[in-house]
């Protein structure tokens, strides 16, 4: 129903991670290695990594309130 909301781009060295999130979830969901995954897409930074590897879709808990 609702869109998930990962950042635009990386909170440390602005690279734009939101259009690649698609891909990793859908690649990740269906057992592939994150860390294959990352490495595929061109994520070597570590910040940009921490952003997919981290992001927790909480739009269900904020619009409870």
């Amino acid at each position: 129903m609702f869109k998930i909301l990962i950042p635009v781009r990386c909170f440390t060295c602005g690279k734009l991670i939101a259009d690649k999130w698609e891909e990793f979830k859908e690649r990740t969901l269906k057992g592939e290695d994150p860390k294959k995954v990352l490495d595929e897409m061109g994520f070597t930074r570590y910040c940009c990594r921490r952003m997919l590897l981290s992001h927790v879709n909480a739009i269900d808990e904020i619009l409870k309130f």
